[in-house]
């Protein structure tokens, strides 16, 4: 290891870090409308919160699954909405008006991405632990899967090229 002056090495080179894979949760129609945003789409998820926002990095790979297609709707629409890489940039307040100012994340989506029923998949998935139980995760509003689950994912939805 090289020093610039004697006791302190310089550090190491930075490691490429692998981009991780996440399932957002949100309505089919709140995640509709990051999806469809232009010029760049967005991603919030708990309710607004920054927190679970700043754990995703520039990179990483979020599917949007939908448990309903209207907030506290209850047609059971269970699906996978929209397939997108966190843009650059950190989480940002977005004023929505009416004192209504949730965090959101820039996100660019997979235009060709297909919205698909995640029933065929469930037995698949890795972070499926018990079939009866499947849904639990899904209430912390945001969480991390394996890069096979999202290929499962991208895959169902058309998309499989788009993550490499």
């Amino acid at each position: 290891m090289q020093t610039v002056l004697p006791g302190f090495p310089l550090a190491p080179a930075p490691q490429a870090v692998a981009p991780r894979h996440w399932i957002a949760v949100a309505c089919a129609e709140h995640a509709r409308r990051g999806r469809e945003a232009q010029p760049l789409g967005f991603m919030q998820v708990c309710h607004g919160r920054r927190a679970p926002l700043a754990r995703l990095r520039p990179g990483d790979s979020v599917a949007y699954y939908a448990p309903a297609t209207r907030m506290a709707g209850h047609d059971r629409l269970q699906s996978f909405v929209s397939l997108g890489r966190v843009a650059a940039g950190e989480p940002y307040a977005f004023d929505m008006g009416g004192g209504l100012v949730p965090f959101r994340r820039d996100v660019h989506y997979a235009s060709a991405a297909r919205e698909v029923p995640i029933a065929p998949l469930l037995d698949r998935f890795e972070f499926v632990e018990d079939r009866q139980r499947w849904g639990a995760r899904f209430r912390f509003g945001l969480f991390e899967v394996s890069a096979h689950d999202m290929g499962l994912i991208a895959q169902a939805m058309g998309v499989a090229a788009w993550l490499d």
